[in-house]
């Protein structure tokens, strides 16, 4: 059935969301560390322990599991576009897979943890955003590393910085002559450096997408994002950092994104009030519908029915999904046990 033949009546329509910046292979992990501190390469080195629990059982879950509820953590929140901050897992990110992942852009982990930083750079196609954390800490060393990408000619229209908590004055000044971007995670920044970017940041002019990172630093999904967003800004910027920002800072064109679309239930006028105070009650990607309320899911064809399963995790409303819940439940469940927790929320079926 063509999701467009829906009576929508009382619902929002409006594109899918984007989140400019996942992990997805981590979001069934808990949150780890006990911050604040001083940079993520010290955070990092404090909570990366394979050997040691939880880290190594949910290192047992296959990856491809962690990937896909990944993806459906993004798809209860309305995402139909992630750009994972990892490789491109070409097996996995199908079109079976539920949201679209973003394959072309180029990237590095970070100045500490990618000396090969500057020749990716080099070697990334000209038309990619290339993307690297960066500036993600409080102290004098994270607040050199917008200069010190500069001066390594890592700076330039296609970089797109990650975090960027310790970017200062003359780090803005640099970016905006430079037309580099920002991706902006304010509950991770939080939680691992006790802070998050500055006002003056956000309202400097420089182009910045919203995003959730992974449960490792954050138990958030991108709807948790724009609920901490708004406490800094007003609700119309806070939704293009979740729509038109990011599709213009990642380079996705029209036809990457054709067929994406959701309907936020709400009676609030306007797109961005409906995402803010309503509820996501259908996710459409490339014209498939891959979640949707089970009151909606009346109308279509009982065959078609068959075809979702349920999802209800803590804090949101049951919806049915286009994905192998009860398989996926088995599969992680096998490591972690029955208890299950998807970006910090539990899974109840």
């Amino acid at each position: 059935m063509n999701p467009r033949a829906l009576d929508l009546s009382g619902y929002v329509v409006m594109p899918g969301l984007i989140n400019a910046h996942d992990h997805l292979e981590f979001n069934l992990f808990p949150q780890l560390g006990r911050g604040p501190y001083a940079n993520a390469g010290e955070w990092a080195r404090d909570i990366y322990h394979p050997e040691r629990s939880p880290v190594r059982e949910h290192l047992r879950v296959p990856k491809a599991v962690r990937l896909r509820w990944g993806a459906l953590k993004n798809l209860l929140s309305g995402v139909t576009t992630v750009c994972h901050h990892n490789p491109y897992e070409r097996d996995v990110f199908n079109s079976g897979f539920p949201v679209r992942v973003v394959r072309r852009f180029a990237w590095a982990h970070s100045l500490e943890f990618a000396p090969d930083l500057q020749a990716r750079f080099r070697k990334a196609a000209f038309s990619y955003p290339f993307v690297v954390h960066c500036a993600e800490g409080v102290d004098a060393t994270a607040r050199r590393e917008v200069h010190t990408l500069d001066s390594m000619g890592v700076l330039d229209g296609r970089t797109v910085l990650i975090h960027g908590v310790g970017i200062k004055g003359e780090g803005v000044a640099l970016m905006r002559q430079r037309g580099a971007s920002l991706v902006w995670c304010p509950t991770s920044n939080a939680g691992m450096l006790g802070r998050t970017v500055s006002r003056a940041v956000l309202r400097s002019g420089i182009p910045i997408a919203l995003a959730t990172d992974s449960a490792l630093s954050a138990p958030v999904d991108l709807l948790d994002e724009l609920a901490a967003a708004r406490r800094y800004l007003p609700a119309e910027r806070v939704y293009e950092m979740a729509s038109s920002a990011p599709a213009r800072i990642l380079r996705l064109s029209a036809a990457q994104r054709k067929g994406d679309w959701i309907a936020v239930r709400s009676e609030a006028p306007g797109q961005a009030q409906a995402l803010l105070q309503g509820t996501i009650a259908m996710v459409v990607v490339a014209g498939r519908i891959r979640l949707i309320s089970p009151e909606l899911a009346r109308q279509l064809p009982i065959a078609e029915r068959r075809q979702f399963q349920l999802l209800h995790v803590e804090g949101r409303p049951p919806v049915l999904v286009d994905a192998d819940v009860r398989g996926l439940r088995r599969a992680a469940a096998k490591h972690l046990g029955s208890t299950l927790r998807l970006a910090g929320k539990r899974i109840l079926s």
